[in-house]
């Protein structure tokens, strides 16, 4: 008897797509898996540790600020006692700030390390769930490379995750600690314009929000199209692995049979793909650095234009420049995380959305498994093994025998026999 293949629209059921999944999904999924994870305690500690250093740095780059004034004061007076003292409390604040910051930088390092091993041992324990594994490799494309998206991926996300949130936690203390010293700097700025006085409460403020709110949307409009091509890099490279991994197992028959032009061509198709999806990630990070290039070169002279009129009107002095100046160089590096990280956000939505969907996929196996239709198993009275209308299926077709009913009486001998890739296996 022989087994064969069929297509039926029907089989389709048997796999799914998980990658419709919303971003509340997938996150809702992320903290199920850290909730969950045995290392969830020494992750906390290690995220409420680097919350407290960079509070403690901010707190020193305010002072940092405020000793600009005297300093430059001092400099325009030409007042070399001043200088020097001045001098004596940068060695002070600058040293605690490189403390600070070698602490900060142990923990950002720690938090990869212990959120890479939340992440992996959550993945592996859902995959080597009972018959998890087999169901999932027969469930469509979600199944196909589960070992990049738990090793490279969940690495990659790790990696991802602790630079962008410690980054975005930096910049919001940042920004909190900065906008009140901005705003009481901008109070006494004054603007003589045809004989009348204006004065606009916030007004270094207001620029540097505006400044960078317009930046930010035009690099979210360039740098959108990134998410879908990192997406599809990541898939094209699991590609190419795979069939190296293939052709390295396989090496032996591919020499018997003389299949070395065919593995190379199947090789270099597999390269193409993922040359073309990095040409299509290079166009696009081109054009966002049109943008982000371009408002960085413009963000070295903004503040002193902004201050500019103030400056020269006579209100402030040029230690008052310098001070605000460097306020809302700190509120505008704040505001402009977005810009500065758009590349890195594209690249850990399309990771998250790898790893969320993996591990979606990995629960929805076991729904749908209770859902299919099951192979019904009885005992015969005679001792017979019998098949009766018998069809696997799987998301390339229906796996089935030539005979819809097949009976095996005891003591024979039976040989099942079919094409290369019918499904035998899974038959078995």
């Amino acid at each position: 008897m022989a087994d064969q293949m069929d297509y039926k629209p029907g089989a389709e059921q048997a796999a799914f797509s998980i990658e419709t999944s919303s971003l509340s999904d997938q996150l809702a999924t992320i903290r199920m898996a850290l909730k969950t994870s045995p290392v969830r305690r020494p992750l906390a500690w290690v995220s409420v540790g680097i919350v407290a250093v960079i509070i403690a740095t901010s707190i020193g780059q305010v002072l940092l600020n405020r000793w600009n004034q005297p300093f430059y004061d001092a400099l325009a007076r030409r007042d070399l006692g001043g200088f020097l003292h001045q001098l004596m409390i940068f060695a002070e604040i600058a040293g605690s700030l490189l403390v600070l910051n070698i602490g900060q930088t142990w923990l950002n390092q720690m938090i990869r390390l212990r959120l890479r091993e939340a992440l992996t041992l959550d993945l592996i324990d859902e995959w080597m769930a009972p018959a998890r594994a087999f169901r999932l490799a027969h469930a469509g494309a979600i199944g196909v490379n589960p070992d990049q998206r738990m090793q490279q991926d969940a690495a990659h996300l790790s990696d991802l995750s602790t630079d962008l949130g410690v980054g975005l936690l930096q910049s919001f203390i940042l920004l909190a600690s900065f906008i009140g010293v901005l705003w009481q700097l901008s109070s006494g700025f004054v603007f003589h314009i045809g004989g009348h006085s204006i004065t606009i409460p916030g007004y270094m403020v207001w620029a540097a929000v505006i400044y960078a709110g317009i930046a930010s949307w035009l690099s979210w409009l360039v740098g959108r199209p990134l998410i879908r091509f990192n997406s599809d890099r990541y898939t094209r490279e699991a590609e190419l692995r795979s069939s190296m991994v293939r052709v390295n197992e396989n090496v032996d028959a591919i020499a018997l049979a003389h299949g070395e032009a065919d593995a190379r061509r199947q090789l270099e198709l597999d390269l193409g793909t993922v040359l073309g999806a990095m040409r299509r990630i290079y166009s696009a990070q081109i054009n966002l650095s049109w943008v982000t290039d371009a408002y960085g070169w413009i963000t070295v002279v903004a503040p002193i234009l902004v201050a500019a009129p103030v400056y020269f009107a006579g209100d402030i002095s040029f230690g008052g420049l310098m001070m605000a100046v460097g306020a809302f160089n700190q509120v505008n590096s704040s505001l402009r995380w977005f810009i500065n990280n758009i590349g890195a956000i594209a690249d850990w939505r399309a990771t998250l959305m790898r790893v969320a969907d993996f591990r979606i996929a990995l629960g929805e196996t076991d729904i749908l498994h209770d859902k299919e239709k099951r192979i019904e198993v009885g005992e015969n009275r005679d001792g017979k093994l019998t098949f009766d209308e018998l069809e696997v299926a799987s998301p390339d077709g229906c796996t089935r025998l030539a005979e819809t009913s097949v009976e095996v009486h005891p003591g024979e001998h039976v040989m099942i026999t079919g094409d290369p890739r019918a499904g035998k296996t899974l038959f078995f």
